[in-house]
């Protein structure tokens, strides 16, 4: 197939904070200020004004730093679900877990799906450096439209963090459904709980910080699902929604992230950067002794700060919910 022809701002594609969508992630910065990042998928963002290459940066960076629960999450769809012939990354962003995917089911062809063609170029030379591009395309357009495009059936169709931005869910996933082969299953990571990098009580400001955190990042989700091109209110019942879609043997697990402390480097300009959204978007929600716990804590030259104290970590559980199309 071989088409030349994405990533947003809420834990999508993953930065891996609300508890309802990522990714990404599946390689997916989705939260507030990440731009177009992370669960992305469908055309409603606007990529005249982003810069692709910090972008892409971005969201792989994001991406191989969950990479062990993407992993531990490929592993078990690999036991679960009937070989496939065909997998498609639905909101593949730079292809990150489009290359995990081909690497746990190395007999199939996958085919990583976004809007945005600097990101599928991206995807198409991480494939080429892993020695995948035999048996990897990459096709440009809107979901779920362009998925008619493929030229066969999918075993294996994965969403990861990228349904949440189409506003009609689920429409898209009865799209998704029909894109299916017979006994082929269908995969949305969405869901799980917020992540977590810092003690409740951190040793100054008030304690549970990051709780007061997860409700800005709850207030932008809703204003995000809300601006959303003919966006539907729905109950987040993700398996009654894949069974409503004509899938069968819905499924639910999580797979924990679990970086302990003391983080990496890269882990700390992961949580830097997530915090460094959140304090932009929590501007007016955030009290003046939250902004200024937020403010020490960015400061590379604080002791204090998430770049060098010694108690962060990364925790957080990501669930995955699968069915399967009647043979």
């Amino acid at each position: 197939m071989a088409h030349d022809h994405h990533a947003d701002p809420h834990h999508d594609h993953d930065t891996h904070r609300h508890g309802n969508g990522s990714g990404s992630g599946d390689a997916h910065g989705d939260g507030p200020g990440a731009g177009h990042a992370g669960g992305h998928g469908g055309g409603h963002h606007h990529h005249g004004d982003l810069d692709w290459s910090a972008m892409g940066a971005y969201l792989e960076a994001q991406a191989e730093l969950f990479a062990p629960l993407y992993r531990d999450a490929l592993a078990w769809l690999a036991r679960e679900a009937e070989e496939p012939g065909l997998i498609v990354d639905a909101g593949s962003g730079p292809g990150v877990v489009s290359c995990l995917l081909a690497e746990a089911f190395p007999d199939a062809r996958v085919v990583a799906v976004d809007s945005a063609a600097p990101l599928l170029a991206r995807a198409r030379a991480r494939a080429a450096e892993r020695g995948l591009d035999g048996r990897f395309d990459t096709l440009a357009g809107e979901l779920p439209d362009v998925l008619a495009e493929l030229d066969q059936p999918a075993g294996l169709l994965w969403a990861g963090r990228s349904l949440h931005h189409l506003g009609d869910q689920r429409a898209a996933l009865t799209a998704f459904a029909e894109r299916l082969a017979p006994g082929g299953t269908v995969a949305l990571l969405e869901g799980g709980l917020p992540l977590r990098f810092l003690p409740r009580d951190i040793g100054f400001g008030r304690p549970g910080l990051q709780t007061r955190l997860d409700a800005v990042q709850e207030e932008w989700f809703a204003g995000m699902r809300a601006s959303l091109p003919g966006t539907v209110a729905e109950t987040e019942d993700w398996p009654a929604l894949l069974t409503a879609a004509g899938l069968k043997d819905a499924r639910t697990r999580s797979f924990l992230i679990d970086l302990p402390a003391p983080a990496g480097e890269r882990a700390r300009d992961y949580i830097a950067g997530d915090l460094s959204r959140l304090r932009e978007a929590g501007e007016e929600r955030l009290d003046a002794e939250d902004r200024a716990t937020l403010d020490r804590l960015l400061d590379p030259s604080d002791p204090a700060s998430v770049h060098r104290r010694p108690d962060v970590f990364v925790l957080g559980a990501y669930s995955v919910h699968t069915a399967v199309r009647p043979a």
